[in-house]
């Protein structure tokens, strides 16, 4: 089985060009790490950190409906909702898969397997 570095996703409602064009299926690739690390550099993300979202997309969706180029003004341009889904994909396709571990009640024996949070543990330690 090959690895898999890019996902086909279809959204909600669509992004509509200047032509009224609609465009709703397009591909996301995996993100690496410069994905995330240059675009803090980018003055806009500066002013406002919640544009990360919009530079990060614009990196990693790169297929849209029949459009050359995906870009910020692209992104931009999106409904709310197709963004919160391509926010979630993102999320989906790029953050590992938390870990498990096996375990048993102490009471009753019963054995099962829970996923380990780190982030939530770590956070409670500062």
């Amino acid at each position: 089985m090959a690895f898999q570095t890019e996902y086909e996703f279809e959204l909600p409602r669509g992004y509509v060009d200047d032509s009224g064009t609609l465009h709703k299926r397009g591909v996301m690739r995996l993100a690496t790490a410069a994905d995330e690390i240059l675009p803090m550099r980018d003055p806009r993300v500066q002013q406002n950190q919640g544009y990360l979202t919009i530079i990060l997309l614009a990196r990693v969706v790169t297929r849209l409906g029949d459009l050359k180029h995906v870009d910020t003004k692209t992104i931009e341009k999106l409904f709310t909702a197709d963004l919160a889904y391509l926010q979630n994909l993102y999320r989906q396709i790029n953050d590992l898969e938390a870990p498990k571990l096996h375990t048993a009640c102490p009471k009753c024996d019963h054995e099962f397997e829970v996923e380990v949070d780190f982030l939530s543990v770590t956070e409670g330690l500062s």
